[in-house]
């Protein structure tokens, strides 16, 4: 029942968040390409709900071409960031497009944050349960991003949305949102 309702929340919250997250977008957009040309938009796949590809939007805070080399986990001084990047990954503006998934339906505001097809093939070697998190619609925030963020193994990280799983509520909901912000506006849980 709750997760219906997370539904229309997301919703409802989603939708009037346009007219603040389009021109914050917008901006970080020019900033992008004055840094690193290119298009400031990144479409890549993911994995969500029940194991259902998607595509995720966010906003470019790598240079152009930064996996030609094969996919890579990011690290704390990856040179691969820009430094726009840096800044956009801190404050969790380059997840801002991700409103669009939500309107869709294909994430949530709150909830396990969707890997990438390549690192889930990776992570199950090591981590039998990780398909776990597969059980809920993933979220631009989630409780191991205000817990940790960046700094988090897969496995760790696991442990965190399991909880979440398991815990699911408007209480925690809440409590995950009021600390997604904090985050935003501290860098604190951010890489």
């Amino acid at each position: 029942m709750y997760r219906r309702i997370k539904r229309i929340l997301g919703l409802l919250i989603s939708i009037p968040s346009l007219l603040l997250i389009i021109p914050i977008c917008l901006i970080a957009c020019i900033f992008i390409v004055t840094e690193s040309s290119g298009n400031p938009i990144y479409i890549q796949e993911r994995i969500g709900l029940n194991g259902r590809r998607f595509s995720i939007y966010k906003l470019r805070s790598m240079y152009q071409d930064a996996e030609k080399n094969g996919h890579k986990w990011a690290s704390k001084n990856d040179t691969r960031i820009t430094k726009v990047g840096r800044f956009i990954r801190k404050t969790r503006i380059d997840e801002l497009p991700q409103i669009i998934n939500v309107i869709k339906g294909e994430m949530s505001i709150i909830g396990p944050r969707p890997e990438r097809p390549e690192f889930i093939n990776e992570f199950l070697k090591d981590i039998p349960n990780f398909n776990e998190r597969l059980a809920v619609r993933p979220g631009i925030t989630g409780w191991a991003q205000v817990n940790g963020g960046y700094e988090l193994t897969p496995k760790d990280k696991l442990v965190y949305d399991i909880f979440y799983i398991n815990h699911e509520s408007i209480k925690l909901d809440f409590l995950i949102l009021l600390k997604t912000i904090k985050v935003m506006f501290t860098g604190n849980g951010s890489r």
